[in-house]
């Protein structure tokens, strides 16, 4: 599956009593379907999933995937401390035609969690998932930043497709890249090279969706090894995708491409989806003055709204910029009026 392009981590709408907003969340989705983005990410980190319970998760879940346009590829967070819990919710998510499971690494057992952990933990769930999985490594929150070579084992595990690296550092994605250079993988995709997931290809026919597993558009079941013959709704050819890495940090966008990045998982997409593509088609047209315009542009924002503030500032910035951010669920607390002034100033130039 391809995964080049912008994919904003939407927020989890709430009321201010702290129940989930399912009607904002509709609209969202909606108006993210909308813009040039190539697909979207539900229930990351900006989503506030660990702060849901398990139904919460599966409703949010099967609202989002109702939203969605069918040409944008959609990516579940699954990722729970356990191997079982985790394939729980990546069923579920393929049950719902979603293209891609997100995995963050566990951490709670940190002092415990050496490479052949890791290892056993992602191997498990790719042989037994139906949808390809994402690597996901966000050590500012798990305090776990999994190394470069253990990532070049997984990476050739077939069902392993990529990894969103938001541990902040440009080197360590050109070092991924490096590390898993050799890995050759052929997907489909639409004659203009846009991604084509078997949701897509079945025209997001779900009763159809159940006979064609996503990596059978490869040829290539992941539980049987079997080819299953997929037959599009619109014409298609083939391409070499490889280890695909994905950035996690705006203000790095530019540079994270020009590493070898193929595209982004970015909060600051969340509010500012647009602004995010640009950056990504300027440097995917060559022009590189362009490009460093657009990602200056964005880099105080991207700093100050979510390495400062977080999810709350992001949602307020989402208020700003016409999606629905609310509040964020407790312990989270909403902005003072002096950050809700610095942020809107701080958009002052980048709307959608």
């Amino acid at each position: 599956m391809l995964l080049h392009g912008i994919f904003p981590p939407i927020s989890t709408p709430f009321y201010p009593d702290g129940k989930v907003y399912f009607r904002k969340l509709e609209h969202n989705v909606d108006r993210y379907s909308r813009s040039p983005i190539s697909g979207i990410v539900v229930l990351g980190s900006t989503g506030e999933a660990i702060m849901l319970s398990d139904e919460e998760r599966r409703e949010v879940l099967r609202e989002a995937r109702e939203a969605a346009a069918n040409d944008k590829v959609l990516i579940a967070g699954t990722g729970a401390e356990a191997v079982i819990e985790t394939l729980k919710l990546t069923e579920f998510a393929a049950s719902l035609n979603y293209d891609v499971a997100l995995v963050r690494t566990p951490h709670f057992y940190k002092p415990l969690l050496h490479a052949a952990n890791l290892l056993a933990f992602y191997r498990t769930i790719a042989d037994q998932s139906s949808i390809p999985i994402l690597i996901y490594n966000v050590p500012v929150f798990t305090g776990y930043d999994i190394p470069v070579e253990l990532v070049a084992e997984l990476a050739e595990h077939p069902n392993i497709i990529g990894m969103k690296e938001s541990a902040g550092s440009v080197e360590k994605i050109q070092k991924l890249v490096a590390a898993t250079r050799h890995i050759k993988r052929e997907v489909t995709v639409t004659e203009v090279f846009a991604a084509v997931t078997a949701r897509m290809a079945m025209g997001g026919d779900s009763s159809a969706q159940k006979l064609v597993q996503v990596e059978a558009l490869a040829g290539f079941h992941p539980q049987t090894g079997t080819a299953v013959a997929a037959h599009p709704k619109f014409k298609t050819r083939r391409k070499d995708a490889g280890f695909q890495v994905l950035c996690g940090a705006a203000h790095q966008l530019l540079d994270s491409l020009e590493a070898g990045a193929t595209g982004a998982v970015v909060a600051f997409a969340a509010p500012a989806p647009t602004a995010c593509f640009e950056i990504y088609a300027a440097w995917k047209d060559r022009d590189h003055k362009l490009a460093q315009e657009k990602q200056e542009r964005i880099v105080p924002a991207s700093k100050r709204i979510v390495g400062h503030y977080g999810v709350p500032g992001i949602k307020y910035a989402q208020d700003i910029n016409g999606y629905y951010g609310g509040p964020p669920r407790l312990p989270l607390l909403p902005l003072t009026a002096e950050a809700k002034a610095e942020i809107e100033g701080l958009l002052t130039h980048i709307r959608n």
